[in-house]
């Protein structure tokens, strides 16, 4: 091994990741630079004379264009081997140690068909959940159980009226997991048979989603229990449990359910402008390629700073072709009312799921009538 010079069986297969730089020119190339040493080998480049390693292994830039004031675009491609087609390490690649420096943005991956077919993604996908909903062509519409602090009982019954008023989906609002006021197993029970018990009467297809963000030596115990007992679909917070975690509920064959992937802690990826993740790859094109059918993200004009561009490059993500993968629905949330229905779905299109939670009992104390004229709304 000397001078490092290595010969390594390898495809010659490369994936890019686009960065986003900031800096004058010199600063921002030093910088590309810097990613294709410190993402790969980590290790002074100098030492590595030749060879596989030098040629093959380490971060290659493939082109580099100005994108405005002090800002630069990035393409660098790496070896698909090296991300040991895993989700772990390929995250780990294009963003791993260098997610510690400031003035990057990862902003997204070009993935080939030799590395996507290790990913199985999204088990049903958009046209699964509409045959599993039988809903072939509309916007999809789904509501959560809150406030925190109700009892399982109580959850319920806001769950039997929602499933009364014709919602497609009643998921956990993400903060209830396993507290003594509405303990996971009895909440779960509870309004998973008060949605099967309004099905009966409606006639419809309404799934329950329980949350799922538990301690990692739990949850896939209470993902099969959720199964079990009557759950149509699980949402999972991959900022706090885990991409990969995800990825292993969404590849279980046990649990052979929809995943909806849901935002909480991802926005310290994605607040800083020049930091971090794009919301394009964070909320769309990861999440996918977990495995989530649906990634809830916050709707432009509510109480969160996401902008049209960044939730329309989320829709983006959501569809864009990606070898065998399925599309997913985006979810986005907040801001909704029933005036910007139409408006909504010029932006997203129809392959959307509206996520209406409190605007949903502002209308009025009747919540089968105030569900009732969302479902209008949406079908016009």
């Amino acid at each position: 091994m000397k001078d490092f010079i290595v010969s390594i069986d390898l495809s010659g297969e490369r994936f890019k990741v686009i960065y986003r730089l900031k800096g004058i020119e010199k600063e921002a190339r030093a910088k590309a630079e810097d990613i294709c040493v410190e993402q790969t080998i980590e290790f002074p480049a100098e030492l590595v004379k030749g060879g596989d390693i030098r040629d093959h292994i380490l971060g290659r830039i493939e082109s580099f264009q100005p994108m405005g004031p002090n800002c630069w675009e990035a393409a660098i491609s790496y070896a698909v081997e090296i991300t040991g087609f895993e989700l772990t390490q390929l995250v780990n690649v294009m963003f791993g140690n260098f997610s510690l420096k400031p003035g990057v943005r990862v902003e997204r991956m070009e993935l080939p068909g030799s590395l996507l077919k290790h990913f199985k993604g999204p088990r049903l996908g958009v046209p699964g959940v509409r045959d599993l909903l039988g809903v072939p062509g509309r916007p999809l519409f789904c509501t959560a159980l809150k406030p925190m602090g109700l009892s399982g009982k109580e959850l319920a019954e806001l769950a039997y009226r929602f499933a009364r008023g014709g919602v497609d989906m009643i998921k956990d609002d993400h903060g209830l997991a396993d507290q003594p006021f509405a303990p996971f197993k009895e909440r779960v029970q509870r309004c998973a048979e008060a949605v099967e018990r309004a099905n009966r009467e409606t006639g419809k297809k309404c799934l329950y989603v329980p949350n799922l963000s538990a301690p990692a030596d739990q949850i896939l115990e209470k993902s099969l229990f959720a199964k079990k007992n009557g759950a149509g679909a699980l949402m999972v917070a991959p900022g706090l449990v885990g991409l990969d975690t995800l990825r292993m509920l969404a590849d279980d064959d046990r649990i052979a359910l929809p995943i909806i992937s849901h935002p909480a802690f991802q926005g310290t990826f994605s607040a800083n402008p020049d930091n971090g993740v794009s919301h394009y790859a964070i909320f769309g094109q990861l999440p996918r390629l977990a495995g989530a059918d649906a990634s809830i993200f916050p709707n432009y004009g509510g109480r969160f700073s996401f902008s049209i561009e960044d939730c329309q490059s989320i829709a983006r993500a959501a569809a864009v072709p990606m070898h065998h993968i399925k599309p997913m629905f985006s979810a986005p949330g907040g801001g909704m009312s029933l005036e910007r229905i139409p408006e909504m779905i010029k932006i997203y299109g129809r392959d959307v799921i509206f996520l209406i939670g409190g605007a949903l009992h502002k209308l009025g104390t009747d919540l089968v009538e105030n569900c009732r004229r969302y479902m209008e709304a949406v079908n016009r």
